[in-house]
């Protein structure tokens, strides 16, 4: 039977497993995906601990890790237009991407490009497509100055590069060793720590910046909160109600297949490199989410499926 990596319980890395689960039929709008790759993200250790995104309900078995996937379409579902059998694809799981076998709105899928590799376009659904949404929800003028907080992250390192894309000045935080991989995704680095918003103070012209995307939380978005004159330009991925309490906001993801095209387009373009620095086979999902959780990873991380 196809394999599967996923947690029985809510806990720490000792609650995951490898199962044998039977091949899903796909559902009304749903495609049925071989997968060929895996993005692993934060997001995944933290469902896995606990965290439950709005409106999903408790966990009931087992769920099967994993967020963002890349593979071959296998089956279609009633309803589904634009999609066939055989058809390269990537896009965000409703049953987890760290399988040989998954589901996956059609509404929240793409094809992808020719171009473009598995392990590449598995790098892409979350991460870029949050960078994404949240410079459209900034919406800042050509010369501005935007903060990234954790920049040398999956996320951190699209939002980068695609600020740059859109003429935006950027600054990046990051822990010391990720200096030069920072700076040479267009960012100055200022080094993350303690009285981080000195350090920025000391690197920016007038001590303020335009904008901040914070993908750390915690402290560090409560000291660069102090940068902005205007709190509207303060948004989130990574700590909703400390924000809210900022005066910003999350970030506004629109999960759009057409989001999903626009930042393929960026990567084949050359625009957006995913920067995938470490790949893991499936037999080795643990050790991959492990290299996330820990949060010594250094761009994205893959788990790639054979064929």
């Amino acid at each position: 039977m196809p394999k599967a990596y996923a947690f029985t319980r809510h806990g720490g890395p000792e609650v995951e497993a490898f199962l044998d689960l039977a091949i899903p039929e796909p559902g009304p709008g749903q495609l049925l995906v071989a997968v060929r790759a895996a993005g692993v993200n934060p997001i995944d250790w933290k469902l896995r601990a606990g965290k439950r995104r709005p409106g999903q309900a408790p966990l009931a078995g087992h769920e099967v890790l994993g967020s963002e996937v890349a593979g071959v379409v296998r089956a279609v579902g009633p309803g589904v237009e634009g999609f066939a059998v055989g058809d390269p694809v990537f896009g965000n799981p409703v049953t987890g991407g760290y399988a040989e076998f998954t589901l996956v709105p059609a509404d929240i899928a793409a094809h992808k490009p020719d171009t473009l590799s598995f392990t590449d376009a598995a790098a892409l659904p979350v991460a870029a497509a949050t960078a994404y949404d949240g410079l459209r929800q900034l919406d800042l003028p050509t010369g501005a100055t935007l903060l990234i907080t954790g920049a040398g992250g999956g996320v951190g390192v699209a939002a980068v590069q695609i600020a740059r894309h859109f003429g935006l000045r950027v600054v990046g935080t990051a822990s010391a060793g990720k200096k030069e991989f920072v700076e040479s995704l267009g960012a100055v680095h200022v080094p993350s720590g303690p009285r981080l918003a000195e350090r920025i103070r000391a690197t920016v012209p007038g001590g303020r910046v335009d904008a901040v995307f914070d993908l750390v939380g915690g402290a560090d978005l409560v000291e660069v909160a102090e940068l902005l004159t205007d709190r509207g330009r303060l948004i989130t991925a990574a700590a909703k109600e400390t924000v809210a309490e900022l005066g910003g906001a999350p970030v506004v993801r629109a999960r759009t297949s057409a989001v999903l095209d626009e930042v393929a387009l960026l990567a084949v373009a050359g625009v957006l490199r995913p920067h995938v620095t470490a790949t893991y086979p499936l037999d080795r999902a643990g050790d991959a989410l492990r290299a996330v959780e820990g949060r010594h990873a250094r761009g994205k991380v893959v788990i790639e499926v054979p064929a």
